[in-house]
Formats: structure tokens, sequence, C-alpha cells
């Protein structure tokens, strides 16, 4: 039941990534088209500049859980590079006990009042001709807390089953 309930939550993040994913290409079109009509036809748009700033992070913040559940994650491999699978399921288990899900706790809990006024007030650009939507934007701030959260759990059980011996996949296997 708990590996089925972890192989939803990775199609779940794999499936917002993806969709993340689709952003970098908005991103260039939008900063081309810019740059062209700055450049050449002489025209600004505040709403398209302050849109790459939203597409640029909600990217990083859709996409943080499917970084983590792709294993693609920033990681100091002193310790982790050459361990064996063992060594590598206990560091797994310890960060995402004792670092990762603390730490998307603290980011939920300082988080959801700040998104909660920006939505009372319906907060907008401080530009008058700016995008008025960033309690939209503020609002990924609960997203990633609570996706990288879930995607944590998912690699404490992952880690916890290699170690009791009833591995979950092959994610610790030689060469993983």
């Amino acid at each position: 039941m708990i590996f089925s309930i972890c192989r939803f939550i990775e199609r779940a993040n794999t499936y917002l990534g993806l969709a993340a994913m689709w952003l970098v290409l908005a991103m260039v079109l939008v900063q081309f088209a810019i740059v062209v009509l700055r450049y050449v036809f002489g025209v600004g748009s505040l709403y398209m500049f302050e849109s790459v700033i939203y597409m640029h992070g909600i990217l990083f913040m859709a996409a943080a859980a499917y970084t983590l559940a792709v294993d693609k994650h920033v990681r100091v491999d002193i310790f982790y590079g050459e361990a064996p699978p063992r060594r590598k399921a206990a560091i797994d288990l310890f960060g995402a006990l004792f670092l990762l899900l603390p730490t998307c706790a603290l980011v939920w809990w300082l988080g959801f009042p700040y998104v909660a006024r920006s939505w009372a007030v319906l907060e907008g650009s401080r530009e008058t001709s700016g995008l008025p939507a960033i309690f939209l934007l503020k609002t990924f701030i609960l997203v990633f807390a609570a996706t990288l959260f879930a995607q944590g759990i998912v690699m404490a059980v992952r880690a916890a089953a290699h170690l009791t011996g009833r591995p979950m996949d092959d994610t610790y296997s030689a060469g993983g």
C-alpha cells in the first residue's frame, strides 16, 4: 500500500515537472519577443517582462520535486558518490528525515501566512502596468513545499525499504 502511494506521488511530481519544463520554451519565446519589440520596434512591455520572471520562478518551484524524483538534484558527493548501496540509503534516509522534510515544513509554515496575505488582497505588481497576479506566483511557494515534502517522504520510504531488505525498486543497485 505504501509503495503504491509513493509511486503515485512520484508520478504526480513527474507530470508536474514535465509540464513545468514547457515554461523554458515559453520563457525563451517571450524573451525573444521582448528583445525584438524593444530593439526593432522601440516598444516595451512590462507584462511580458514580468511574465518571464513569473515563469522562471514557477519553473524552479514546480520542478524541484521532479528533480529530486529523478535524482538530478545538487548533492555533495564527498560521502555519497562512491558509497555502497546501504550507505547511500542511510544517507538518503538521514537527509530526508533530518534536513529535507523539516526544511519543507518550515517553508510551508512560514510561507502559508505570506501567501494567504497575498491572496487576501489579490496582490499585484507594484508597477502600474505590471501583472496583477503576484498572489498566484506566491502560491507556488506552497506548491514547492508540498511537492518536495511528499517527494522527501518517498525518498525516506525508499531508503528505509532498502535498509530493511525489502527494496521498493533498484534505486541503490550498483551503478544506480
